[in-house]
């Protein structure tokens, strides 16, 4: 049996003999050039070659430290034909971060992108036994003493001069590739404790496109999908992967601060993504909506009343939808609905898998009013991705949807969902207790996600586990839960809830920094600085009005009972953040211990 990454680029090459583009990239005069799929396998041929002649063996490592390019899939692909192990490393990632990767992997050569990486890897080749190649994609000035790195470009034509011999070699080793094969080791960003090595085969991705081709019926060849989170995200390279398998042209976005703009050049009509975008997408709308008159409001306010009968009553359930409803929908689609699509860049779309975080209710219904299909899942580094997703009809929002086909799900002990199929990883690499941890006696593995099954068969996700805290009285507190319904708010940017051995909830909230300039100049709030505003006592009181309405319905020991207001945004380059945008729970409390501390005082 053939592996699918293996092989999928000569089996692309057959379906698309044409120049057909298989990834596009920007030029540095912002132009959007394409990569054709006869390009992309001489790439990757190259680099297959290049890696045999740099001495690289079967099921050793190469680790790619860089920004999305679409240079990293040539390198995987190059990897992959040599039976060799790619490891993957966040471009953010600390020098601390890297070296502590590359030597628990014991990674041959370093992949680094631009300047900034290639820093850091100079910093740490000395001090990683197994490293001894790196190969800079950018075009960079190398240090007057290294002799131990070559430019991408270098490394193409050291593989493109490559012997008959040498690529033999690497023909016989692409031949003995087998779906056991170790495809990756995905190291685990980590709200708490050292990254861990996901060690997942080829099998894992091989069961995880087959099953999305039976899911995902909608996705073509003439689909487009935007390459947004960093392809070392277990979520956007398992969705790359599928979506070259698929045929569907991808667009690589290199720097995240400009996906806003990226995606309405490409308009694509797929696009994964963690629900940090769709917050900020939701809390800009709303921005846009409070400013226009009463009619105007009223107008949207009606707009998204009938969006949100159509999409959710019928068509949610596969239902046939009453004419004059879907009349009066077209009407609101041409006059409310496509121009807010279109300001967004998601006109045309398809669907969009949301996965990684809580997404509120509030803002999963908004966006499918307007019929923007937002594809909510869950899933892990440990199990390929996806575990779960809507299907296509009979979603529950509030759920993360249907189990996938082939994926077993169980409710273990305390409510921890626990997981068995072929797209489960093998292990931790180089961490043999932490596996045994992971996994029950009888073969299955403990997410350490809190959750159930409804009434009609969708997975509930209810709390990270080690998320969940117990305030001084006894009581359990799902931080996320309410983090997301705060979030919603067009005035709150970020949220962390406290609460853990204390005597009730706080926050320490983040607000949305223009919302609350707009809101000060329409009430004429005098302030001389950002710290001044945050503390006047008028924008304490209309935040803390806000908060109050969101909360409605929580149990009263659950309700954030005082807040402190930040000037700034938690951010990843502090350590507030994982990679992947989610909370780090124990660097909050420190950094923040004496706001924590006078809130309880």
């Amino acid at each position: 049996m053939d592996n699918t990454l293996t092989t999928l680029i000569r089996r692309q090459l057959e379906r698309y003999p044409s120049e057909r583009p298989a990834l596009w990239q920007r030029d540095r005069d912002g132009r959007w050039l394409p990569i054709s799929w006869q390009e992309l396998a001489r790439m990757a041929s190259s680099a297959a070659c290049a890696m045999e002649i740099l001495g690289l063996r079967e099921q050793e490592r190469i680790a790619v430290f860089s920004p999305n390019d679409p240079r990293i899939l040539a390198t995987d692909f190059g990897c992959f034909a040599n039976r060799a192990v790619t490891v993957s490393i966040y471009a953010t990632s600390s020098q601390e971060q890297v070296e502590y990767i590359l030597r628990d992997s014991g990674a041959a050569i370093l992949f680094a992108g631009t300047a900034s990486q290639y820093e850091i890897a100079r910093k740490v080749i000395s001090r990683v036994a197994t490293l001894r190649q790196i190969v800079v994609y950018d075009d960079i000035e190398r240090d007057a003493d290294d002799t131990t790195t070559l430019t991408f470009a270098q490394f193409l034509k050291l593989g493109e001069a490559a012997t008959d011999k040498c690529r033999r070699e690497v023909e016989a080793r692409t031949a003995r590739a087998v779906p056991d094969d170790v495809a990756t080791l995905l190291y685990t960003s980590g709200t708490t404790g050292e990254p861990k090595g996901a060690i997942l085969p080829h099998s894992c991705f091989d069961a995880a496109i087959e099953i999305h081709h039976g899911r995902l019926t909608s996705v073509t060849d003439a689909d487009t999908s935007m390459c947004f989170l960093p392809l070392c995200h277990i979520f956007e390279k398992a969705w790359t992967y599928y979506c070259l398998d698929t045929g569907v042209q991808v667009y690589i976005n290199r720097d995240p601060r400009a996906i806003q703009d990226t995606i309405r050049e490409v308009r694509p009509t797929c696009m994964c993504s963690v629900p940090r975008f769709w917050e900020k997408a939701y809390t800009a709308i709303q921005e846009k909506m409070s400013r226009m008159n009463a009619v105007g409001r009223w107008f949207c306010a009606r707009a998204l009343k009938v969006g949100h009968r159509r999409n959710l009553h019928y068509k949610r359930l596969g239902l046939p939808v009453p004419r004059l409803l879907e009349a009066r929908y077209r009407f609101y689609e041409k006059k409310v609905f496509s121009t807010v699509k279109r300001a967004m860049g998601i006109t045309g779309g398809n669907i969009f898998p949301t996965a990684g975080a809580p997404l509120s209710n509030g803002i999963v219904e908004f966006f499918h009013s307007m019929d923007v299909n937002l594809m909510i899942g869950y899933g892990l580094s440990e199990t390929t991705a996806t575990v779960s997703c809507f299907p296509y009809v009979d979603y529950e929002i509030g759920t993360v949807g249907t189990v996938l086909p082939g994926i077993e799900v169980r409710i273990g002990n305390e409510s921890e969902i626990l997981v068995k199929g072929p797209t489960v990883m093998r292990g931790y690499f180089n961490k043999p207790e932490e596996t045994a941890a992971v996994f029950t006696e009888d073969g299955w593995f403990r997410t350490g996600d809190a959750g159930h099954f409804d009434e009609n068969g969708a997975l509930v996700l209810t709390e990270r586990l080690k998320d969940l805290f117990k305030t001084s009285n006894g009581k359990y507190i799902a931080p996320q839960a309410i983090e997301s319904r705060l979030g919603e708010d067009k005035y709150i940017d970020q949220v962390a809830v406290i609460g853990d051995r204390r005597k009730y909830v706080t926050a320490i909230i983040v607000p949305a920094i223009e919302a609350i300039k707009e809101y000060a100049n329409r009430k004429k709030i005098q302030y001389r600085s950002l710290e001044d505003l945050l503390k006047n006592s008028q924008i304490v009181d209309m935040i803390a009005s806000r908060i109050d309405a969101l909360q409605e319905g929580l149990a009263s020991f659950e309700k954030v009972k005082k807040f402190t207001l930040l000037p700034r945004e938690f951010s990843m380059e502090n350590g507030e953040l994982t990679n992947t945008l989610k909370i780090r729970r124990p660097v909050i409390n420190r950094r923040y211990a004496s706001e924590i501390e006078a809130m309880y005082a």
